[in-house]
């Protein structure tokens, strides 16, 4: 901290203060009064509420305090509720209050006694409905900006060397480009025979295959390596080959004779 705030000011520490959690059309209205009172010198404090206290002096019976909260007439703008209800709390971690001039004085201005929560007053609901209402409807129209090129000749919006094909990153064709697998469509399948032999020096450099691998060491549709599989192979739905092909015993007798001679 500086030279200038090392010192508290704490003549006013004992001051009651409450504490107050307003909604957001409370507190705009109050800071439009207070930045108009600014220009005035006339009026440098003007009033811009007033907290009623209702308290039955007939009833017997213990009963908690009820706080009402009237906002002036000149903060009541459309259809902002007027009257507020102030829900009070005396359950609460001890709090004081600080302030901190223009100069840089620290000032302890108060410690909180009253913990209060404002919602619109029951004489104010239907305002209130209204209020919400027109909220709404502010949030839910869409709007549209207009913006002027600088650009006569309209350099900006032709496609530079190299960038046809691309789209910007905020298009929603972008979205529907997503990385697809080669199709089967795109192999081209070979001779019968040919894939006969080629399976079988696969099979010869290792004795299991997976179907998946197989596609991959042939680039052949997966539908036809099925059918030459299927005559040559023996599917492994069990033991330490699951999920794998093997060929059948009388092509490995062939294979082995083939390899002798």
């Amino acid at each position: 901290m500086g030279e200038e705030a090392k010192y508290l000011e704490t003549a006013r520490a004992d001051r009651s203060v409450w504490l107050m959690k307003c909604p957001p059309v409370v507190s705009r209205a109050w800071q439009a009064a207070s930045a108009s009172s600014s220009s005035d010198a006339a009026n440098p404090n003007p009033v811009v509420a007033k907290v009623v206290l209702s308290l039955d002096l007939l009833s017997t019976e213990e009963q908690p305090l009820q706080f009402k909260m009237e906002l002036a007439p000149t903060n009541n703008a459309g259809n902002t509720p007027k009257s507020y209800s102030l829900n009070m709390f005396q359950d609460f971690v001890p709090m004081c209050v600080f302030s901190e001039s223009n100069q840089g004085k620290l000032s302890c201005e108060g410690k909180v006694e009253h913990k209060f929560d404002m919602e619109p007053h029951s004489d104010n609901l239907v305002n209130y409905g209204k209020l919400c209402r027109e909220r709404t409807q502010k949030y839910m129209v869409k709007s549209r900006q207009v913006q002027v090129l600088d650009n006569d000749h309209g350099m900006s919006m032709r496609p530079m060397p190299g960038m046809v094909g691309l789209i910007p990153s905020g298009s929603k064709e972008k979205k529907k480009q997503t990385p697809t697998k080669p199709s089967d469509v795109k192999r081209t399948r070979r001779d019968r025979t040919e894939m006969e032999n080629i399976i079988f020096k696969l099979f010869e450099r290792q004795p299991n295959w997976a179907l998946k691998a197989l596609v991959q060491e042939t680039d052949q549709p997966e539908q036809f390596l099925k059918e030459i599989l299927n005559d040559l192979c023996v599917y492994n739905k069990r033991g330490p080959n699951q999920g794998t092909h093997e060929l059948k015993p009388e092509y490995k007798k062939s294979t082995g004779d083939t390899d002798v001679a």
